[in-house]
């Protein structure tokens, strides 16, 4: 039997997400194949592995007992965590699975992390995940492949208003600033009219040290979950309705004013088309494990790229297991399909 790190939490805006992730993660994890090994880093960002009820994830209260503070150990092909309680015990492992959302867990830096100790990573490496968290140079990178991606301008700190405000009239409005760095729409804001540039920047610079100005792409958002390394297996395509504003973290999770429909309400060779586009992406961004792509679909009937979630949201009414069980997949099938990406079986 094979036992699998699991992380969770982390030193992001999205750590609350990470904990909803992961308890379910360990909840469908087959427990005649894989032994979990639950390692929580804190918004401190200090190790500990869990050996509690893991439903203490679901209100933030695992840390309060049943921890020791740990760390991996880097020697390579080691693959054991430190307990650092004075015991001096190590734990083995065989591969860590990163359910880790935003910035110190889904940009590449715990996927460095590991691979520098030839620890397995199930999932996206570090190279992916650090593209595809980066909006503008993922971007760049699709768009050498021949898809559309939104017309936008990058700026870093200390850029002034009137460069603001000249991209912002070359754009035209309305359009999105968001940081360049970060997950579920946190520091992005629509800007409407030039007299909100500078609060929305300033907004975005919060998050990250670079921000993009993007134009704003008519149509709706479809998503596309895909699956594997060698062989690429894709989900139903899924669509967002809004029916106001953007789908912005508050929407993402509580889906106040939108609806999302899987199947999207699309014709079945525009399914067939996202679904391609979506493998094109994934391998241009050199994903594997899984990952979910997102685009647009324009009323002209022109796709358009978004971004890639290399972690995706992990509970059982997400996105991504929601895409998978509409072609047959249940949750603790894709669990197991994807540890097996990287472990076999």
């Amino acid at each position: 039997m094979k036992t699998i790190l699991i992380l969770f939490g982390g030193c992001s805006t999205e750590y609350g997400v990470s904990l909803q992730s992961a308890h379910a993660v360990l909840e469908h994890l087959d427990a005649t194949r894989y032994r979990a090994l639950p390692v929580g880093i804190t918004r401190a960002g200090q190790w500990l592995v869990y050996t509690g009820d893991i439903h203490r994830l679901i209100d933030d209260s695992w840390q309060s007992g049943e921890c020791a503070p740990c760390t991996p150990l880097l020697t390579r092909g080691v693959r054991r965590l430190l307990l650092l309680d004075g015991s001096g015990q190590q734990l083995a492992f065989d591969a860590a699975l990163p359910i880790l959302h935003g910035k110190n867990g889904e940009d590449g830096t715990v996927q460095g992390l590991l691979e520098l100790a030839d620890i397995p990573v199930i999932g996206c490496g570090s190279l992916s995940s650090a593209l595809c968290m980066d909006k503008d140079r993922a971007h760049k990178l699709v768009r050498q492949a021949g898809i559309r991606v939104p017309r936008s301008a990058v700026f870093r700190r200390g850029v002034r208003q009137e460069e603001l405000l000249a991209a912002g009239n070359m754009l035209g409005y309305p359009l999105f600033v968001k940081p360049v760095r970060a997950g579920s729409s946190f520091g992005i804001n629509r800007v409407t009219a030039p007299a909100q540039l500078q609060a929305a920047a300033a907004s975005a610079f919060a998050i990250d040290r670079e921000i993009l100005l993007e134009e704003a792409i008519s149509g709706f958002e479809v998503g596309c979950a895909v699956l594997g390394t060698e062989e690429l297996t894709v989900g139903m395509v899924d669509e967002i309705e809004l029916t106001g504003g953007f789908f912005d973290f508050e929407e993402k999770y509580t889906l106040k004013t939108s609806a999302i429909h899987c199947p999207a309400r699309i014709r079945p060779e525009q399914v067939t088309w996202i679904q391609s586009t979506a493998k094109t992406i994934y391998r241009v961004l050199d994903c594997k494990g899984f990952a979910r792509v997102d685009l647009f679909l324009t009323p002209q009937g022109e796709l358009v790229f978004n971004e890639v979630n290399t972690i995706p949201g992990f509970t059982t009414h997400s996105r991504y297991p929601n895409m998978m069980q509409q072609i047959g997949m249940d949750f603790s099938t894709l669990i197991t399909r994807i540890i097996e990406t990287e472990v076999g079986t």
